[in-house]
């Protein structure tokens, strides 16, 4: 909950304290620094992805055990980043290690499939209530083919996704995702943009988007696109958004949307990438008691090794048992990546692992909002299983016109630097959002709630 009268922070004070951590962290990372020298001679960038980089150079780590990692430089910290929301087993978890160890004696790759993956295909059923499933590779392989899916089953071609959320990488879904603000158009008719060059104008087109926690817009963006002859095969969203921060569903949204789909005869597809196996042991589904059409994993799925998931009803996945659509893929269903996802499935997240997710994560939000209220900072904190965030923001965020209209951009840079000087790695960016694994303890929590209030002290004294 947001401070009724928070404190006006210092502009020049929070700048002269980021410039200040900046300094320190360029001076405790100056291995990381001649590294990037080195890797940007074959690496674009110096990195293997657009998303790790960094000005004026990127973090290399070398290693990680349980909730902590080193980089190149030696530097040992606490990992609230967890590979962008992956390792909620934690690092070298020991069942998953030795699930791999005995697989990858045993044969690598075959392009068939494997007991180990009927195995993981099983438990998913259980767990989300699903009963079809298909393997992939990556959370953008599997919101790609869920799509696909959608509009075989439907024979339609355009596709509704929340402005603001981010679902992978392939052309479809790069659509109105971190855009100026005077850009994004009015909430009843949101502007289709790309995020970044190289995307069809055709297929941007063909992406509409629509606001978060508004099923009323939704529904009537729906009826005038069906009206025009463009009705949409799915609805693809993130059931709680998790690249805001966390922005969660408002009371009666997610059933609002349910029936909307459900009535027009549109394909909801609940994008779990992040929320799968993170926030509860079925996910959003468990969560918040909605079930979708299709439902897409990743990240936590692999346990550290690179993997995707689709689900579905029996009558959507129809037209992939049929042949009507063709869901494949050199690397689906990986041997490696089915032993460590089975171990993890199995002998990680277990009930118990999730009683332990939601203790810790009561602790640091609890811990994280009581300096909020000490300091009057214009913010407040959120989470939900293994994920949270402080929301640098003086009005509650629940879409991204308010993220994009409140959200405090400096103070969040600040934070991300001052965690990073003090031993907490984090996620770069103005999302700010901890992912916890089952290896931290109340002492990694509470490290990270004594940055925050030393960063609090600091800016408010």
């Amino acid at each position: 909950m947001a401070v009724d009268t928070p404190v006006t922070l210092d502009r020049e004070r929070i700048r002269s304290l980021a410039e200040r951590e900046r300094a320190q962290l360029d001076e405790r990372t100056r291995a990381s620094e001649a590294m990037y020298e080195r890797a940007r001679r074959s690496l674009s960038g110096g990195v293997a992805s657009s998303y790790q980089a960094r000005d004026p150079w990127p973090i290399y780590l070398t290693t990680g055990e349980g909730a902590v990692v080193h980089d190149v430089d030696g530097n040992r910290m606490w990992d609230f980043h967890n590979g962008f929301g992956s390792m909620v087993q934690g690092h070298a978890n020991p069942a998953i290690v030795a699930a791999v160890r005995e697989r990858v004696a045993l044969g690598t790759h075959f392009a068939a499939t494997t007991e180990d993956g009927v195995v993981v295909a099983e438990e998913l059923a259980r767990r989300w209530g699903l009963p079809r499933w298909r393997f992939l590779n990556s959370g953008s392989e599997a919101t790609m083919d869920a799509i696909r899916i959608a509009r075989g089953y439907t024979g339609r071609e355009r596709i509704v996704k929340i402005f603001g959320s981010y679902h992978g990488h392939h052309d479809a879904v790069m659509v109105s995702i971190g855009v100026e603000y005077d850009r994004i158009g009015d909430r009843e008719d949101y502007a289709s943009l790309a995020y970044g060059a190289g995307i069809p104008q055709s297929t941007v087109d063909l992406t509409i988007p629509v606001p978060f926690n508004d099923a009323g817009a939704m529904e009537r963006r729906i009826e005038r696109l069906d009206r025009e002859g463009r009705k949409p095969a799915c609805v693809i969203m993130e059931a709680a958004m998790m690249n805001l921060g966390v922005v969660l569903p408002e009371p009666g949204y997610l059933e609002a949307v349910r029936e909307i789909t459900s009535r027009h005869g549109i394909v909801l597809i609940f994008d779990e990438v992040k929320t799968g196996l993170a926030i509860a042991a079925g996910g959003a589904r468990e969560r918040f008691g909605v079930e979708p059409d299709l439902v897409t994993l990743a990240k936590t799925l692999g346990g550290g090794l690179p993997s995707g998931a689709v689900g579905g009803s029996e009558a959507v996945m129809s037209v992939v048992e049929d042949g009507t659509v063709y869901q494949v893929g050199t690397y689906n269903g990986n041997p490696l990546g089915m032993a460590a996802a089975r171990a993890s499935l199995l002998e990680v997240l277990t009930p118990d692992a999730y009683v332990h997710l939601d203790a810790l994560n009561d602790r640091i939000v609890s811990g994280c909002q009581a300096v909020v209220e000490r300091y009057g900072l214009p913010g407040y904190a959120v989470g939900i299983g293994a994920k949270g965030c402080v929301t640098f923001s003086p009005t509650k965020v629940v879409d991204y016109e308010t993220f994009k209209a409140n959200q405090d951009v400096e103070v969040t840079e600040l934070a991300w630097l001052y965690n990073m000087n003090r031993g907490i790695f984090m996620t770069p960016g103005r999302e700010e959002e901890w992912t916890l694994s089952v290896a931290h303890t109340d002492e990694a929590v509470d490290a990270y709630v004594a940055v925050f209030d030393e960063m609090a002290r600091e800016l408010t004294e």
